[in-house]
């Protein structure tokens, strides 16, 4: 039983790797989609997207919560609402990266948490402790020392971090699988990216129909790039402790941030190293007292739900 249980825990780790990578290497994906613009990318990420999840929900027969949810409006228009911002992240991310801002694109990976927490506190009155102030006090420096540094708020970091936690905090309220939230996601994409599409065609500017036949799958395979790391992600979810998921999360901004510098040869000079120093020392302390808290004695005043530092897709 024991053996069975470490296996497990293998494999949850082996497919939290493989989808934090997977996010992480991302950043070499994008650009082979050139000529096609951002918004050509991103619209053909939504149609493919829904594709690919609808044929894996097929073949395992999970259609029932489809039926629910078109008979609960609200949820169904937190669903519209996730599905707006998440638009907004994946469309910015895709230009950033194809506009030389890897490494800013990586930083809103890395501050996610700190504004996870941020909205905890300003939006559900959650409570933090002196260590998670100090987290986010840090966090805070570091936005003004980077801003400094690039001459203006790096905000392409911001929106990406600001975005990605707003989807996360109505996804919590929505309560789908990330296979079925895809899914419902995509569905109210679908419409617009097509539409986009066909109008791009109309014009004779989709390089889907002008390019070669190679680079028309590789658009197509955006919905393979997106779906695949969320299956490991689940995968990893119900295998390993979210207190370990929570460190491998930081492999994708990681992985991105080394390409940014070693493989796009981005400029880092000294005042980024600084903002960047200061926002690991954030998430340095932003972790240990979250493991600190997982291990220590259940207390009997209620704490904040952010311990855990983003145990959560990043859907780059």
């Amino acid at each position: 039983m024991a053996g069975t249980s470490k296996g497990e825990h293998r494999i949850g780790l082996l497919n939290g790797f493989a989808a934090y990578g997977m996010w992480g290497l991302v950043p070499l994906f994008w650009p082979l989609m050139k000529p096609a613009g951002a918004m050509e990318i991103l619209a053909h990420r939504m149609v493919w997207s829904l594709v690919v999840v609808a044929v894996a929900l097929l073949f395992v027969r999970r259609w029932s919560w489809a039926g629910q949810l078109l008979r609960q409006p609200r949820r169904l228009g937190l669903v519209a609402v996730a599905a707006a911002f998440i638009t907004v992240n994946w469309g910015l991310y895709i230009w950033s990266v194809n506009s030389g801002h890897v490494v800013e694109a990586a930083l809103g990976y890395f501050i996610n948490p700190l504004v996870t927490i941020a909205m905890g506190v300003l939006l559900l009155k959650e409570r933090l402790r002196p260590v998670q102030w100090a987290a986010v006090a840090t966090g805070l420096a570091a936005v003004v020392v980077l801003t400094v540094g690039y001459g203006r708020p790096p905000w392409i970091s911001l929106v990406l971090a600001f975005s990605f936690g707003t989807y996360g905090l109505v996804k919590k309220k929505v309560d789908l699988g990330g296979v079925e939230s895809l899914a419902a996601e995509t569905a109210i994409q679908f419409l617009p990216a097509l539409g986009y599409l066909l109008w791009l065609g109309a014009h004779g500017d989709a390089s889907f129909l002008n390019g070669s036949a190679g680079h028309a799958a590789l658009l197509a395979s955006t919905g393979l790039v997106t779906a695949l790391p969320l299956v490991c992600f689940g995968a990893a979810a119900i295998r390993v402790p979210l207190s370990t998921l929570g460190l491998l999360q930081y492999l994708a901004p990681v992985f991105q941030f080394l390409l940014g510098v070693l493989y796009f040869h981005e400029a880092m000079p000294p005042e980024r190293w600084a903002g960047f120093a200061l926002v690991w020392l954030a998430l340095l302390l932003l972790t240990g007292d979250a493991l600190r808290s997982a291990r220590g004695p259940r207390k009997p005043v209620e704490v904040p739900r952010v311990d855990t530092p983003g145990a959560t897709p990043v859907e780059a």
